[in-house]
């Protein structure tokens, strides 16, 4: 990545001020105001994740039929995001802003909930940071790292990107379920885009579309604010069947403020979901937490990190262990808040764009995320349609990854493809890793290649096949 020229400080930092101290600012030649500018301007292309994460995860049921509380859940959201974000700014000290994961987010919604109930769903998610805190301490995340091929973790993300769209896709209705005898998926209804919430949605992609490839500052924010201002409107003037908008119908919000509902805080049941969905299912999705919050985190942090030249000559990033344990707490923060875990955010890159440079940017964005736990009653507004658009763009800018798979190359071109496809055709990332990595396996067996095979991917790849054939195992041993 290009990296941006580092600010001059101010002759208000030249005293050596604690705060200048604390967080470097001199040494990393930056100011105060600049760091106070990066963290504003981070949180304001980050903010859509307040409205967006509760709608997702308060759109979908548990097991026994429960759906979680969207003023709750964007109070989770919100704190959460708020005091992991803070955290990293105090002991990483780097200019990077976490919240729940649009990678993991999906794996909580659709793979871990329909088998077993919320609060065991959370155990999960704070199960995965332990995991991830334990191998950043250990070193652990190391081994993973060189074990699965760097072309199947570009795999991994194009196909979690391709699956996040499909999502906001179909919560839109412009893909629907075909009729009987027709194509499993059709546009819209029957071949055709029907309703105003629809419109909606194409108003919303196009102008998000827009405002983001003219790099306007908080673009998918300002699409959702509009597009919700739009639904409002059309909600009352068409006078709409409220079931057409789906879980959130928008009318305007009696108030702008509330005090924040911590209802889901601690609510969580550690090991109850490997009694409720089997041990088999639960250790899969425990894994594909791990793996999608790992690797997402991993991308990120290099990334920015390198936008903001704070890697040193040796392309290797100082402090990076205190950077990885801080994201797996991170993780834990969202389990035990009551939603999905959070991680190191791409969007952080708007900040570096303002000249930050240090952890002070996140205190300021951390600090702006806990704030907004009082303004809860502005999700209870925002349909689907109007946040879909951001599934969609963020779906795209994930596919990106797709340029560094040598697709010339079979052995890696075929796995990725199948870990690409399956998770949206399947509705399951669980499926498109596990298919991947078998898929990766059985080609590198039949070319004799054994030694390429990393011992930990061979096991992994023999516990997914034992998922898949779950159905025929429980026969046979129930025979």
């Amino acid at each position: 990545m290009t990296q941006i020229e580092s600010p001059t400080p101010t002759a208000t930092l030249a005293g050596g001020s604690a705060l200048d101290r604390f967080f470097k600012l001199s040494e990393r030649r930056t100011t105060v105001s600049r760091e106070i500018r990066g963290g504003i301007t981070t949180f304001v292309a980050m903010a859509y994740v307040i409205l967006l994460v509760p709608l997702i995860l308060g759109g979908v049921t548990d097991i026994d039929g429960n759906h979680l509380s969207i003023a709750q859940l964007t109070t989770a959201t919100a704190f959460s995001a708020g005091l992991s974000t803070v955290l990293m700014g105090l002991v990483g000290n780097v200019p990077l802003a976490l919240a729940a994961g649009l990678g993991v987010v999906p794996v909580v919604a659709f793979q871990a909930a329909p088998h077993m109930t919320w609060p065991q769903t959370m155990g999960l998610v704070v199960l995965m940071g332990l995991i991830i805190v334990i191998m950043a301490a250990t070193g652990l995340r190391t081994l993973i790292i060189n074990a699965i091929p760097v072309a199947l973790k570009h795999a991994i993300g194009v196909g979690i990107g391709m699956f996040i769209a499909m999502i906001g896709l179909v919560s839109a209705g412009v893909v629907g379920h075909g009729s009987a005898g027709g194509p499993p998926v059709t546009l819209g209804v029957d071949g055709h885009l029907q309703g105003w919430p629809v419109l909606v949605f194409a108003v919303g992609l196009l102008l998000m579309l827009a405002l983001y490839i003219r790099k306007v500052p908080g673009a998918i924010l300002i699409s959702i604010a509009i597009s919700t201002v739009l639904a409002i409107v059309i909600n009352w003037a068409a006078k709409i069947d409220p079931k057409t908008w789906g879980t959130v119908v928008p009318e305007a919000p009696k108030s702008l403020f509330a005090t924040p509902d911590f209802g889901l805080m601690f609510n969580i049941d550690l090991f109850g979901g490997f009694a409720r969905a089997g041990g088999l299912i639960a250790s899969v999705v425990l894994f594909t937490l791990v793996l999608t919050g790992f690797f997402d985190a991993m991308g990120t942090v290099f990334g920015v990190s390198d936008e903001a030249g704070l890697l040193d000559e040796k392309g290797t990033l100082p402090g990076i262990g205190k950077i990885l344990t801080v994201d797996g707490i991170a993780q834990v923060i969202g389990g035990l808040s009551g939603g999905a875990g959070s991680t190191v955010y791409v969007e952080s890159a708007t900040g570096v764009g303002e000249g930050a440079r240090t952890g002070l940017t996140s205190v300021v964005t951390g600090g702006l995320f806990c704030a907004a736990v009082f303004f809860t009653p502005l999700a209870a507004v925002v349909p689907i349609q109007a946040a879909a658009p951001a599934l969609v763009l963020v779906g795209a800018l994930m596919m990106t990854q797709a340029r560094k798979i040598d697709w010339n190359d079979l052995e890696i071109a075929v796995p990725a493809f199948i870990t690409i496809a399956l998770m949206p055709f399947t509705y399951s990332i669980t499926n498109g890793v596990g298919a991947g990595l078998i898929a990766y396996t059985v080609i590198k067996l039949a070319r004799g290649k054994f030694s390429e095979i990393h011992w930990l991917v061979g096991a992994v790849s023999l516990v997914f096949a034992a998922y898949f054939g779950i159905n025929g195992i429980q026969q046979v041993l129930g025979g």
